[in-house]
């Protein structure tokens, strides 16, 4: 599937986190119910929200957030979103470790 509104000139975010591996079932689960029903909302209400991503990698043991938005302060906006703070806490309670989130320019489109 191709994003039409993703242009060079946007951003992508990237967060990943780690977990173990008897964590697997709880994160997917977690994934799919709580951080869908209270974050998904709050993001499609953000200025310059273009597509979120949410992926899970049961051999690498890791979790990632992967969104796209039309300038970089709409990309930060992630970094004060309450819903979005709220399940990182729970989610790190649970031993999850984060790398930073990373905010990319878009250098070209394929």
């Amino acid at each position: 599937m191709k994003i039409e509104s993703v242009k060079e000139g946007a951003i992508v975010r990237l967060s990943i986190a780690y977990f173990k591996p008897e964590q697997t079932e709880k994160v997917e689960s977690m994934l799919n119910n709580e951080f869908k029903k209270h974050v998904a909302p709050a993001i499609k209400g953000l200025r310059g929200h273009i597509a979120f991503y949410v992926g899970i990698d049961k051999e690498k043991l890791t979790m990632s957030n992967v969104s796209f938005w039309q300038t970089k302060e709409d990309a930060l906006q992630m970094a004060t979103l309450k819903e979005m703070a709220d399940m990182r806490a729970t989610f790190k309670a649970l031993g999850i470790e984060f790398n930073d989130m990373t905010n990319h320019d878009i250098l070209w489109v394929l």
